[in-house]
């Protein structure tokens, strides 16, 4: 009874972090299966064929970054940029890696209230995908 109703408070908690902010990413190591911490994220838009930053942030003990869309900002359809300073964070990992940087570029249509951009990360691999 305890147990459910803990994954019970998780799921409302995740859905309101969802729910105030609409992007949001999550990182993982596929050598382990444990989240990537301390990861360094940044957003960009693109404006004029010329990249802006719009936000940054760091993953938490999850590997993830909730709230990464500016707050109080209105969600724009556009293109956009999540780069994930992976070269960084392997280095204070002490181990060696090929990827400095994953940049994912995608584009929010305006056909969704959230998007989600996991990153599953190896020191000479990567993948991502559209979450939910």
């Amino acid at each position: 009874m305890i147990k459910t109703f803990i994954v019970l408070i998780g799921i409302v908690f995740t859905s309101v972090c969802y729910a105030q902010n609409p992007l949001s990413v999550h990182v993982l190591n596929l050598e382990n299966g444990l989240p990537s911490a301390n990861v360094k994220v940044t957003l960009e838009t693109q404006e004029n064929n010329k990249w802006k930053e719009i936000s940054s942030g760091v993953t938490n003990q999850q590997g993830r970054i909730s709230e990464l869309y500016p707050k109080n900002t209105a969600l724009k359809k556009g293109v956009y940029k999540v780069t994930f300073k992976t070269g960084e964070w392997f280095k204070d990992n002490n181990q060696n890696s090929f990827f400095p940087e994953v940049p994912v570029i995608f584009m929010i249509d305006g056909k969704l209230e959230h998007y989600h951009i996991p990153l599953l990360i190896s020191p000479y691999g990567y993948s991502t995908y559209r979450g939910n």
